[in-house]
């Protein structure tokens, strides 16, 4: 975890914290070393920093391939961002994830694929599933609560005082689970059993 990503999450925490009265419960749930993969529903910009500045990890995040320009793509970079085209999830970006995952780092994946129009959680799109069955890790499944009244799609400025809540779940191990089915609708099945899962917490 380097200097930057530290300062960040400490940044991101004080502001949380102090505008939003941010709470985290499930903490427990994360390990202490290994890798895994966080799943969580996804309804404003400030998601990904909500989820990273208390796991005591060096969390790893998706970012769309077009925020990497200078000087924003070489912080995001410093900030363990991935960057990826939003439309898929190309054979490049799956291999440097899997290597992520294979040396024991964890990432957060927004199983939605894009945030929410309305604030409800949406079906799961199947990248998650693809990322599971390929890697065979733990998913954490993740749930915040109020992320859309702070800053939901098409809010500019964050709404101080709006309440910020992030709950964090018991990991999910799939191993033979949906091995009946065939690949794709295997990917659904595991994206799908996450979200619900989710939709609980």
């Amino acid at each position: 975890m380097n200097l930057i990503y530290r300062v960040a999450q400490n940044v991101s925490f004080g502001y949380l914290n102090i505008f939003h009265g941010f709470k985290v419960s499930g903490l427990n749930n994360i390990p202490k070393d290994g890798p895994f993969i966080v799943a969580c529903n996804h309804a404003s910009y400030l998601d990904p920093p909500a989820v990273g500045c208390k796991i005591p990890r060096n969390l790893h995040y998706f970012a769309r391939s077009s925020l990497f320009f200078w000087p924003l793509g070489l912080l995001i970079k410093k900030l363990n961002s991935i960057p990826v085209d939003r439309a898929q999830l190309d054979l490049s970006t799956l291999r440097k994830v899997l290597k992520i995952l294979k040396d024991g780092e964890p990432i957060l994946v927004f199983p939605e694929g894009t945030r929410s129009f309305d604030g409800e959680i949406q079906s799961a799109q199947k990248g998650l599933g693809l990322l599971v069955s390929k890697s065979e890790v733990p998913v954490i499944p993740s749930r915040l609560h109020g992320a859309y009244n702070v800053l939901g799609k098409g809010k500019v400025v964050p709404r101080l005082g709006k309440k910020l809540y992030l709950n964090i779940g018991e990991p999910i191990v799939f191993k033979d689970t949906g091995k009946s089915l065939n690949t794709k609708n295997r990917y659904q099945f595991i994206s799908d059993h996450v979200m619900n899962e989710i939709r609980k917490l």
